[in-house]
């Protein structure tokens, strides 16, 4: 056995011999030469290891050798965060990146990534500027406010204006409203950390304006409604009106804040009278404080935007806590390109994807759906394909109610499972996101590109003959 295990070692190629191999000339073609002799050396290594512990009677070629050199290269300097095609149905997908960027966003974006910009410094006086100046300005021709500022997201809005008007006081908010967002994003949990003290009135399915008026003390600092978002409580129910608050607020002297959510700027026909509250509506009502998301609804970046009356923002300009909050220049000059978008509702909603996506027109999406199908069949004529009448989902924890009518298309494999199939798509070079129901995957084709429909079809293909074939 001896013997046989130090044969195995000596046939172990050399790595100046792998070196002169047509494939390694190959892979440092592709790879940077260090780090493939570096693997390189790690591959033979292990093969040396597996010999010794007798897990390995015989060393690999050389041509598996390099073979799995070039695998463990690839997988190495794979990005991590990759393109996928989104057939899910779901529009703000939380998993998938949440809103797609408008092309005038992307080249705001890009054009901010590549040049230098006037991020924090004034043109017209040649000094040191606010780089958020560039958002503020849209926000208040399209909402009517008196200022504005963003943070990196809403949960940090949430902080930082609970921390900046209510530290070491109280917040009156109710029951109903202290909801879990997603992520573990508890709205207590964030008070809680914010140095605000919660002052729960109401019960979990009715609050009226009594209890929040009757809970008002000196130490009251702020009256907070939380829009809940992502459900829905049915039945029994009463809820405090933001008009109504506003109200309340003015007769005490305490600044009202409302935590919108989503960010929704348009009027779409789409959404049910419960729906999310509309930020230009809602700024209308004069509302001392308004916070909400720029990557849901709103169809841009990740961003948390807070609006209001310009004494509140100011001192949240202020608060030393804004360093650690604020966003980058590329969030802002995506978020101003999406913002500027809005000034015409039409443009919105057609150059926005969220909600280009929300409102596409089902007999075009039927019309894509055929033509995929007809592509995909073209190229593998057995492959068992059937139209499919869905439901799309808005997602981002928006709209939790709302069932768009969609249509997609199922692909049933013949002798593979549906779980290996979904896996094989999952592991294309550009993934594919979708669903399985009823041993069907299937394909919603709302949440699919245009300009993606051919990439579709072609990995769709070549997953079906490498399996169904083979399989």
């Amino acid at each position: 056995m001896k013997n046989s295990k130090e044969e195995a070692l000596r046939k172990i190629p050399k790595i100046d011999t792998l070196m002169k191999n047509e494939g390694w000339m190959r892979i440092v073609r592709n790879y940077p030469p260090e780090l493939s002799k570096k693997v390189l050396k790690e591959v033979v290594s292990e093969i040396r290891e597996k010999i010794k512990l007798e897990k390995l009677s015989l060393p690999p070629t050389p041509d598996e050798i390099l073979s799995e050199t070039e695998k463990r290269l690839k997988g190495i300097l794979s990005f991590g965060l990759k393109r996928v095609i989104n057939a899910t149905g779901i529009i703000v997908h939380t998993n998938l990146g949440r809103s797609l960027l408008a092309e005038k966003a992307v080249e705001a974006l890009i054009r901010t990534s590549r040049y230098y910009t006037n991020l924090e410094y004034d043109l017209k006086e040649g000094r040191r500027g606010d780089r958020y100046e560039h958002c503020s300005h849209i926000l208040k021709t399209l909402t009517g406010v008196e200022d504005a500022v963003i943070v990196n997201n809403n949960a940090a809005a949430v902080y930082l204006v609970l921390n900046t008007l209510a530290e070491n006081r109280e917040v009156i908010v109710s029951r109903g409203e202290l909801v879990e967002i997603g992520g573990s994003f508890r709205i207590p949990d964030v008070m809680k950390r914010s140095g605000a003290r919660i002052k729960e009135v109401g019960t979990t399915n009715r609050t009226r304006l009594k209890d929040y008026e009757d809970a008002i003390s000196p130490d009251t600092a702020l009256i907070m409604k939380v829009h809940t978002s992502n459900f829905v409580i049915k039945g029994f129910t009463e809820t405090v009106k933001s008009e109504d608050l506003k109200l309340l607020s003015d007769k005490y002297g305490i600044p009202f804040y409302y935590d919108t959510g989503s960010g929704l700027l348009s009027s779409i026909n789409v959404f049910s009278e419960n729906s999310e509250p509309n930020v230009i509506e809602e700024a209308k009502k004069g509302i001392s404080v308004i916070s909400f998301s720029g990557d849901k609804l709103l169809g841009g970046p990740q961003a948390g935007v807070i609006i209001g009356k310009k004494e509140y923002i100011e001192r949240m300009k202020k608060n030393p806590l804004i360093r650690a909050l604020r966003p980058d220049k590329m969030t802002l000059a995506a978020l101003e390109a999406t913002l500027y978008l809005y000034l015409d509702e039409n443009t919105a909603k057609n150059e926005i994807p969220t909600l280009r996506m929300i409102t596409y027109d089902l007999n075009l999406l039927k019309k894509r759906v055929k033509k995929v199908i007809r592509g995909i069949k073209s190229a593998y004529p057995t492959a068992e394909l059937r139209v499919e009448e869905v439901y799309s989902e808005v997602g981002g924890g928006s709209l939790p109610e709302v069932k768009i009518p969609s249509v997609g298309f199922s692909v049933t494999p013949k002798k593979i499972g549906v779980n290996v199939l979904y896996e094989a798509i999952r592991s294309l070079e550009t993934p594919i996101v979708a669903r399985i129901e009823k041993e069907k995957l299937i394909f919603d084709m709302r949440t699919v590109q245009e300009e993606e429909d051919t990439l579709l079809v072609s990995e769709i293909v070549e997953v079906l003959k490498r399996y169904e074939k083979d399989g």
